[in-house]
């Protein structure tokens, strides 16, 4: 920490005090942007890494040592190549959806607290901000879909509205049984207080069931496998970005593997703790931090990818019968044992 504070007072003496403020947020933006694009296309990577490991296969093993930097050829391919699009399509809604889709999942990532001192704004409302910003993504593809002028796009977008709309609130409802717990929506403070134990084993089996619910509804909200009715390849060919390519194809995709990210590190602050380690040793190395926050997100990413290459694709009415009729009903009983529990003060701590 005393290397942080000597670089910044360097810094701030280097430029004019008018701009400091300015030039700290430019670069605190640039960095967000970087650790975006590098998120997206190392997890893409690890997705087709997975998949070749359950298939049986060796997967990407070509470009770069053990296939590392297949990706970014990726990448160099998608910008290389033409954007194209429908005579009929809305032109303005078409070229505006995707970057609906970038822009909340870039807020959202800078909400995330990597360490107890790094993290780029603290807002004392943020659970219930990532709850918000997650569902203003739908509209980007809502638009994209209607204004593509392609039926199988529509299609997918008016799926994505019903599931999305669905399953986000299991996903408040999970995250809402576990906020009765800490009393606040503030992610700083939620880790604080699972330094006497992670809000799983503080919350008994209700909070167990929280997770559980939390990760089968994210799943969902992500559009992925069992839960890809938004893009059915057998049926709607891309589904709602049918008619994409090029970076504007390359938007939707990353920001499918950056939402997943983000489900699984709301997970891991919410329910395992964050940054802090299991043996209670970060506070004394602060930067290890980062070890255990990304080390927990991705094994839940992991399991996310378990799940797509585990299960077959639901129906559109068992999707929707597993959240109304199953899933919603359990968290609601969930919800008010939970409440009894903290009640009677019956909340494990170490």
């Amino acid at each position: 920490m005393e290397i942080f504070l000597s670089i910044n007072d360097w810094f701030v003496g280097l430029i004019p005090a008018q701009i400091t403020g300015l030039t700290k947020m430019v670069l605190i933006a640039l960095a967000y942007l970087t650790l975006f694009a590098v998120l997206g296309l190392y997890l893409v990577l690890l997705e087709r890494k997975v998949a070749a490991w359950f298939q049986l296969r060796i997967g990407p093993n070509r470009v770069g040592f053990k296939g590392l930097l297949q990706t970014m050829a990726d990448a160099l391919k998608l910008l290389s190549k033409e954007l194209t699009g429908t005579v009929k399509a809305d032109k303005f809604l078409y070229n505006l959806a995707p970057y609906f889709v970038i822009i909340t999942s870039l807020m959202a990532l800078g909400i995330f607290p990597f360490t107890q001192n790094l993290q780029a704004y603290d807002i004392n409302i943020g659970l219930f901000f990532l709850i918000g910003i997650s569902s203003i993504g739908v509209i980007g593809i809502l638009l994209g879909g209607w204004s593509s002028n392609n039926k199988y796009s529509l299609i997918g977008a008016m799926r994505s509205g019903v599931q999305t709309i669905s399953y986000e609130l299991s996903i408040g409802l999970s995250l809402l049984t576990m906020v009765l717990i800490t009393g606040s929506l503030q992610l700083s403070e939620i880790i604080e207080v699972q330094k006497n134990g992670w809000l799983i084993i503080q919350g008994h089996i209700p909070a167990v069931i929280a997770f559980m619910i939390y990760m089968i509804a994210g799943t969902a909200e992500t559009n992925r496998a069992p839960f890809d009715m938004v893009e059915a390849e057998s049926e709607l060919g891309a589904g709602f970005h049918t008619e994409y390519s090029g970076m504007k194809f390359a938007y939707f995709f990353l920001a499918e593997f950056i939402n997943m990210f983000i489900i699984a590190a709301i997970a891991t602050t919410v329910f395992f703790g964050g940054w802090l380690s299991p043996f209670g040793i970060t506070e004394s190395l602060p930067w290890l931090g980062v070890f255990w926050f990304l080390l927990k997100t991705f094994i839940l990413v992991f399991l996310m990818m378990w799940f797509r290459w585990t299960f077959p694709r639901l129906r559109v009415d068992q999707l929707l019968t597993l959240e109304w009729k199953y899933l919603l009903p359990i968290n609601l009983g969930n919800l008010v044992i939970m409440a009894l529990i903290v009640w009677l003060g019956l909340t494990l701590q170490f």
